[in-house]
């Protein structure tokens, strides 16, 4: 559903509020919450854990397993919101499918967006195969068997990943035959809710890989897509340890990003934000990936833009006017928890915000693990290598500490 008109906004708690229930509340959905609260929106946070991120901020929440139909569905129906906003991955998708049909729930950007994104073989395909967009070699296995067939069909280098999986998790790169068994069964641990089937892809050689953030939203009635300035990122083991915007590109190269993304977005329709991932070599661009919702690499936006990603997909949804303009050159430089504990606690952060044009966002994840990302630097400078050098340091600066 596409509404062709801003919502009215009301008041929290009372019969007039418009109501958005968030389904996965970390650390980029709590930031969601808090741009919704600040345009008086009454929000609902729901994660698969008690006092996640986002739980921490709302005006309500609930703990369920996300990917049971019957127990998303029942909620859906308890609270009625305005909007069902889908923050990760692992969801019931098939049930806000149904639901949006029958006219119970709209969802952003739509239930069929959420679907397809949600399993890396329904939007590879709609890339390659319905929209002719330009994506790496790829097969799809569902057995070691299948996966070894695979590797042979794609070639090495390859890199092998869940279908349904999130910011990396499960993902390897293949040098050769022997990889394949361990790649199988890291794979498995890693998918959120399908652990017997891959995709394989084969490997781009690439100069770099960038973020085109993408905003469907309304302008005169009609819906208008609005494109952030590209987002450079490092990655290891698939997921983003760094990012930074603007990122340097060719004319010709920015503008088949930003058609390829302007035609996946219109294909998956709706309003807010999506995080496309691109590679690009030269003026040669290739489609990766795409996120209907704000992005983790985006988290640079919070220092480098008028409106960060988070508020543009808050205004986005509600119909609401946003503007995509940088106002700074930034970076981001990932914390991590360094420690498998829980309440853990930060020192050196009053050292961190002493590096120049730097600040820290701390998620108030509960439970921390060694790669689990806990909290965020930025900084910004009159150039992206300045910044990313302040933002390292920053981030270099906070000690994770166990409080046993």
């Amino acid at each position: 559903m596409t509404t062709t008109r801003p919502f009215r906004l009301g008041t929290p708690l009372s019969p007039s509020a418009v109501k958005v229930m968030l389904l996965g509340s970390g650390e980029l959905g709590k930031e969601v919450i808090i741009s919704l609260q600040r345009l008086g929106v009454e929000v609902i946070a729901v994660d698969r854990y008690p006092d996640a991120p986002g739980h921490q901020v709302a005006h309500r929440c609930h703990v369920i397993d996300m990917t049971d139909p019957a127990a998303l569905t029942r909620l859906i129906e308890q609270e009625k919101p305005d909007l069902v906003v889908p923050e990760i991955e692992a969801i019931a998708t098939p049930a806000l499918v149904e639901l949006e049909k029958q006219g119970a729930a709209a969802v952003i950007p739509t239930a069929r967006a959420a679907w397809l994104t949600m399993n890396r073989e329904g939007i590879r395909r709609l890339a390659a195969e319905h929209l002719g967009l330009p994506t790496s070699p790829y097969r799809f296995a569902d057995s070691l068997e299948e996966l070894k067939a695979a590797c042979a069909e794609v070639g090495f280098p390859c890199v092998v990943k869940p279908v349904m999986s999130s910011s990396g998790k499960g993902q390897s790169k293949l040098d050769g035959p022997g990889d394949i068994e361990e790649a199988w069964n890291y794979a498995a641990s890693g998918s959120r809710v399908n652990a017997g089937r891959v995709i394989v892809e084969g490997f781009v050689d690439f100069d770099y890989e960038i973020t085109q953030l993408t905003v469907r939203a309304l302008k005169d009635g009609a819906v208008a897509t609005h494109f952030c300035e590209p987002i450079g990122h490092l990655q290891e083991k698939g997921d983003y340890i760094e990012s930074w915007q603007p990122h340097p590109m060719p004319t010709t190269a920015l503008e088949k990003a930003r058609n390829i993304a302007r035609k996946v977005t219109d294909e998956l329709g709706g309003l807010g934000i999506f995080g496309v991932e691109l590679f690009v070599k030269g003026d040669m661009v290739w489609f990766s990936e795409v996120s209907p919702r704000p992005h983790d690499t985006g988290m640079v936006t919070m220092a480098s833009q008028r409106q960060n990603e988070f508020e543009l997909h808050a205004k986005a949804i509600l119909g609401l006017p946003v503007d995509v303009s940088l106002a700074s050159p930034a970076a981001s430089a990932v914390i991590y928890g360094r420690h498998e504990a829980k309440a853990i606690a930060f020192e050196g952060v009053a050292e961190a915000l002493q590096v120049p044009g730097a600040d820290i966002r701390l998620f108030g994840k509960p439970e921390s693990f060694a790669r689990r990302r806990m909290g965020v630097a930025l900084a910004t400078a009159a150039d992206i290598d300045t910044a990313r050098a302040r933002a390292r340091e920053a981030a270099g600066c906070v000690r994770p500490v166990t409080t046993a």
